[in-house]
């Protein structure tokens, strides 16, 4: 019967029905192009995955979900602050007792030439002035700072010291020529008088000319800057406590110069004494609307959501009832963190390898996240299941985020240059550079469209030759249905005739 039925279907039909099949599969596409655009998944996979998968057993690991942030409006529209502006490194190294450490022992150098010649220009504007002149010893730390080979700045430095006491050389020496933390700090610690004093001479002179105030502002710099180092010489050598005394007496002696960070290198200290109250009170007051984000801001806000339910959350018993509140909460940090600088889970997670920092960061950057999960994988780990709870949501960001990239969803859209500054802060040679994840067209959408485009060329093949189509055709489905036809007539072997023409007319 099934070959009485194909011999009656005639061209017209064939041309029918493939012209049909290729409008319902062009519609299909269309919507399935538009809904993707629109939010970022595809149609037929989020009905599957939502609705399909918990009837079969699936579970979801990524958990997304539709968060929303009392902060978001605010950060999407606020782009004072430049897409690829690159900032100092709150926690960079010392050079002489880290960088120089780790050069000795595998031969690479950890830093490139535009990292240490944005660090030279960063010298020559925080410790140089145009007074310096008048002194002889600035006057030959004028020029160290300009010189680009180490042992010359060095001998420079010596050469300024050997005439009077100067801050700046001794900052040089500590961080260029000291071989340990202690020696480092021994150094800060004899320019740490140096700079007080000079500090207090230019405090009472400052208003009285131009000239004074830029060696004020040259002498304020200074302070700030050893100070600093001072406290990450503490934290390094395990007086934690006595760091974060140094780090709240500097933000309250100098509460202007926030474009320095220093509360990120109290956000880490704070953490390393697992002080968490202490944490997020400073999160309250830096993580604001109208001050920069950083990935250390928003994945400590995240490590804090998490620490509250990460040691009892199971992705399994939230798929089955559904996250609670603060599980909601802490999600929802997560993918804020992810969509500010989506290349630090990996280095979290330890799925790529991590390198000394550099210098320099760029924010939102594979270098920022380099920085963060240098010193703060530890602190993640501390928190029980932390890891875990990141692992499993952190991809969930990107089925938030609009595609193309044409806006953001809690932040401004991603810059495109980040990968070009990094490339240049970031060795590259021995670290290949974290670029944003790309995202690639669902499966479902390119099946559509190569069912489309199949079947519209069927339906062209049809209409030009029908007669020609018509036995390929009937040679197909006659292939398609030889089972059942090998089938029916077994079963008119088997049963009875007169049985079998009962249910034939039936």
């Amino acid at each position: 019967m099934v070959s009485m039925f194909l011999n009656t279907l005639t061209p017209k039909f064939y041309v029918a029905l493939t012209g049909t099949s290729s409008l319902i599969s062009g519609l299909i596409l269309i919507f399935e192009w538009w809904y993707f655009r629109k939010y970022g998944t595809s149609f037929i996979e989020q009905v599957s995955v939502s609705h399909l998968r918990p009837l079969l057993g699936g579970v979801d690991n990524s958990s997304p979900t539709n968060s929303n942030s009392s902060n978001g409006d605010a950060d999407s529209n606020r782009q004072s602050v430049s897409e690829c502006k690159v900032w100092r490194n709150p926690l960079n190294l010392f050079r002489g007792a880290e960088y120089n450490r780790y050069t000795w022992v595998t031969g690479r150098e950890p830093l490139t030439y535009y990292d240490m010649n944005l660090s030279a220009q960063d010298h020559q504007t925080f410790f140089t002035c145009d007074s310096d002149h008048l002194r002889p010893a600035d006057a030959i730390m004028q020029k160290a700072w300009r010189e680009r080979n180490p042992q010359a700045r060095i001998s420079a430095a010596h050469e300024s010291l050997e005439l009077e006491d100067c801050a700046t050389a001794s900052i040089l020496l500590a961080e260029e020529e000291a071989t340990t933390i202690v020696e480092a700090e021994k150094l800060f610690k004899q320019a740490l008088k140096t700079g007080e004093g000079c500090y207090r001479r230019s405090q009472q002179l400052q208003h009285h000319g131009a000239q004074y105030e830029a060696q004020h502002r040259r002498d304020t710099n200074v302070l700030v800057y050893i100070k600093r180092r001072l406290a990450m010489c503490s934290r390094k050598l395990g007086r934690t406590r006595e760091a974060v005394k140094m780090l709240r007496d500097l933000m309250k002696e100098f509460p202007l110069l926030s474009m320095f960070n220093i509360h990120e290198n109290l956000l880490e200290s704070l953490l390393e004494l697992q002080n968490y109250a202490d944490v997020q009170a400073v999160l309250a007051k830096y993580d604001d609307i109208s001050l920069p984000k950083s990935a250390t801001i928003c994945y400590t806000a995240a490590l804090l959501k998490a620490r509250a339910v990460s040691d009892k959350f199971s992705p399994e018993a939230a798929s089955r009832r559904g996250l609670s509140t603060a599980e909601m909460n802490a999600v929802e940090a997560i993918h804020r963190a992810v969509e500010f600088n989506p290349h630090v889970p990996k280095y979290l997670l330890e799925m790529k390898s991590l390198i000394l920092p550099p210098e320099h960061i760029l924010k939102r950057g594979d270098s920022e996240a380099i920085a963060y999960a240098f010193f703060h994988l530890q602190h993640w780990k501390r928190v029980e299941g932390a890891l875990n709870l990141l692992h499993c949501t952190w991809e969930g960001t990107f089925r938030m985020i609009p595609y193309p990239l044409e806006k953001g969803h809690l932040f401004y859209p991603y810059p495109i240059c980040t990968e070009t500054a990094d490339r240049e802060l970031l060795p590259t040679v021995f670290h290949e550079v974290s670029v944003y994840p790309k995202k690639e067209l669902p499966f479902f959408i390119l099946f559509t469209a190569g069912l489309c485009s199949f079947t519209a060329m069927l339906a062209l093949l049809t209409h030009q030759f029908p007669e020609l189509m018509g036995v390929f055709a009937k040679a197909f489905l006659s292939t398609l249905f030889a089972p059942l036809n090998f089938i029916m007539e077994k079963v008119e072997s088997i049963l009875p005739s007169s049985l079998w023409h009962q249910l034939t007319r039936i």
